[in-house]
């Protein structure tokens, strides 16, 4: 049986925008530097603290840049973010085929489920990796490895989509197949390096996986 792990942001979630925008309130609120878009996104698919500390002058600081980020994207989550053309079909035609899925995401629990519902793909995503269940996220390959062993699933059955080089890189060293999506943010030249397995045009071709 086939075992598909999905990243959510930027792969079945359209949330880029609203990321961004989060990102550069919590800069202007914290009074920190500006950064371009560009910068922003190379950390999309690491925790969020991760890519926080890097302007962090101590653990209270980033605290609060953390709870200023939080309370702007769950306060426009819903109206910003928005699913991908066609994954919400392919989620549950997969969920219908009985394979096994899994959402493997670098966001905390609220963030993901708030995702899910938003989607309304709570009921295939029944097994979710997420940032506060790890202590290493991507492209650490825990999460991979935490959500195979949830699944009680072999890597040699297993491919993990998403639509970063972190998300490749965590399937690649968890030792399952990855997928690339076009439709995320990164062009495909940034993702090249990091070697996925395949490349996916539409979601339709999840199916053919």
């Amino acid at each position: 049986m086939k075992t598909y792990l999905f990243d959510l942001d930027g792969t079945l979630l359209d949330s880029i925008d609203l990321i961004l925008k989060s990102f550069h309130h919590t800069a202007r609120v914290h009074g920190r530097p500006e950064r371009s878009d560009a910068q922003w996104l190379t950390g999309i698919g690491t925790p969020l603290r991760v890519q926080l500390s890097e302007m962090a002058s101590s653990d209270e600081d980033l605290d609060a840049l953390l709870a200023t980020y939080r309370d702007y994207n769950l306060e426009h989550h819903d109206a910003m973010a928005k699913p991908y053309p066609g994954v919400i079909e392919v989620v549950k035609t997969l969920h219908r085929n009985e394979a096994k899925l899994a959402l493997v995401t670098s966001k905390l629990s609220r963030g993901a489920n708030r995702g899910l519902r938003l989607l309304g793909l709570e009921e295939e995503f029944l097994v979710r990796v997420c940032a506060d269940d790890v202590v290493q996220g991507k492209p650490h390959p825990e999460p991979v490895l935490k959500a195979l062993s949830a699944l009680d699933a072999l890597p040699s059955d297993a491919v993990f989509i998403g639509d970063s080089d972190h998300d490749i890189e965590a399937g690649r060293r968890a030792g399952v197949e990855t997928a690339a999506v076009s439709w995320g943010p990164f062009a495909r030249e940034a993702l090249e390096a990091a070697g996925p397995s395949h490349w996916v045009e539409s979601p339709e071709e999840l199916l053919r996986l």
